[in-house]
């Protein structure tokens, strides 16, 4: 059993009124945030990433065990492979293995089996969960709440990403097996997300749609 170590807590609040301020000042930040699919190729400084990375890494998981892997792609051979495979895989989606009901909640998004923007964008993230994890004498170790810790950690991700002021797309072909082939990742891990980040290409537009407002979303009790 591991000793249980403390230490004192780094923590700084803010006078009332201030903290209604910063709670109002994100909130209009990330109101800004848009998903993209059509991006510029201008590149993005590999330390931006790393520090939003960073930031991910940062969130809160299960037991602490961390169970996420930032896979972070720039090179253009790798990026094209990784379109054709998920291209494949969408191919096969819109045409018919998604089934009607599902390519209707779609349909006014205008996504098609296309995904140029994995070319294009001047980085992707492939994010993977690892399901399991294995101790310092390779015995397999058991993790928990892997896809809250994971969704939680990717959450951090792409609001640190926004706030750098890049766009963000959280892509989703299924199944993501050839990401463990092309990304060289063990079996224990899954990828769950392929982010793409840049910024939008010049003329970029983005579906008219909204959010929930709050009182769809909370109750207060």
């Amino acid at each position: 059993m591991n000793a249980y170590v403390t230490m004192p807590l780094a923590f700084q609040g803010l006078p009332e009124e201030e903290m209604k301020a910063q709670a109002l000042k994100f909130l209009e930040t990330m109101r800004k945030r848009r998903t993209v699919r059509d991006y510029s190729d201008r590149p993005v400084p590999r330390e931006v990433i790393e520090a939003a990375v960073a930031t991910a890494g940062t969130a809160p998981s299960g037991a602490n065990q961390q169970p996420w892997t930032f896979v972070c792609i720039s090179d253009p051979e790798l990026k094209t492979k990784i379109r054709e495979g998920a291209e494949e895989e969408e191919r096969e989606f819109y045409a018919g293995r998604a089934g009607e009901e599902w390519l209707g909640a779609l349909a006014h998004l205008g996504t098609d089996e296309h995904k140029p923007f994995l070319d294009t964008a001047p980085w992707l993230i492939a994010i993977f969960a690892q399901r399991w994890g294995y101790d310092a004498d390779g015995r397999k170790v058991k993790h928990y709440y892997v896809p809250e810790s994971v969704g939680i950690a990717a959450g951090f991700l792409i609001a640190s990403l926004h706030q750098a002021g890049l766009a963000t797309l959280t892509h989703t072909p299924a199944p993501m097996n050839f990401l463990n082939q092309l990304c060289g990742r063990p079996d224990n891990e899954k990828a769950l997300i392929l982010l793409v980040v840049g910024y939008p290409a010049e003329g970029c537009v983005v579906p008219a749609i909204g959010k929930k407002p709050l009182e769809e979303i909370a109750s207060f009790l």
